[in-house]
């Protein structure tokens, strides 16, 4: 039975009133991705997986996954992706310009069971709230066992946080990155992140598994996981491309009754088989 009820963070402001905060940093990861490190009004108390509504006046506002892995104060990443015209807005704030961020929002990914293996398997834009929870987990890594993440790209210039992957791989994490097979200047695996899936060798019953990605990939990395014989209780997948509100107001994210922006976006697998169309 999935809940109808949001997690409450205690950092989590009004659902409705959007707070001011300030861009005291902007990078670009790639051509269309820009890492806006932002300080808030206050401490956000959040989960890896949940998300903000970030806008500007005149403009509206988008569901906008937190990057950056939970920490006390007041400094996030959000990276967006210049697709329209708030977007490309907010990719173009400088240093000490404002920003206006509803939430956090939704219920994310709780922290692994201590000792247990962990499979990521990310798509495209996926490693944004991916390497929240990432980020955390390698925090406290001595507490786990194996890491590995698979991870697909359209092509090499979508590569996302390219030198944090590196220094991910010397703290012993396994990584695999694939890129389209029509991307010629890629001279890596070639052919969708679902390929990486059948080689692996995984401990069924300690590992947990988090699939993060467009639609499309999920209904793909649900067969070969069961094959693998990780449990659907110890499946995670984030739907967190359906929100828009955040309010549960709008519809636009209601799957099978379920909505998404309040109750989502992480669900286990178990809870998705309960919602037809979801994947």
């Amino acid at each position: 039975m999935i809940s109808m009820q949001a997690k409450k963070t205690k950092g989590e402001g009004s659902p409705y009133l959007p707070a001011r905060a300030v861009v005291t940093n902007s990078r670009a990861l790639t051509l269309r991705d820009t890492l806006l490190t932002i300080r808030t009004d206050r401490p956000l108390d959040y989960q890896p997986g949940q998300f903000l509504m970030a806008g500007l006046p005149g403009f509206g506002e988008a569901a906008i996954s937190i990057s950056s892995p939970p920490a006390k104060g007041r400094t996030i990443e959000l990276c967006i992706r210049n697709a329209g015209s708030l977007t490309s807005r907010l990719c173009a704030l400088e240093k000490g310009d404002t920003i206006w961020l509803r939430g956090p929002a939704g219920r994310g990914f709780e922290m692994p069971p201590k000792g247990e293996d962990l499979l990521f398997i990310i798509g495209g834009m996926g490693l944004v709230p991916a390497r929240s929870l990432i980020k955390a987990v390698l925090n406290k890594k001595k507490a786990y066992g194996k890491m590995t993440i698979l991870y697909g790209i359209k092509t090499s210039q979508d590569l996302l946080f390219s030198k944090e992957i590196e220094q991910w791989r010397t703290q012993g994490v396994e990584v695999f990155i694939t890129a389209d097979a029509s991307d010629k200047d890629w001279h890596g695996h070639k052919g969708v992140v679902t390929t990486l899936i059948p080689p692996l060798r995984v401990e069924r019953l300690k590992t947990s598994a988090y699939a993060i990605g467009p639609p499309a990939m999920y209904r793909y990395v649900v067969v070969p996981l069961a094959k693998k014989g990780i449990r659907q209780e110890k499946t995670f997948l984030s739907l967190e491309r359906r929100m828009r509100c955040a309010l549960g107001r709008c519809g636009h994210c209601l799957i099978g009754g379920v909505y998404v922006c309040r109750c989502g976006p992480v669900f286990s697998l178990a809870e998705v088989a309960e919602m037809p169309g979801a994947i």
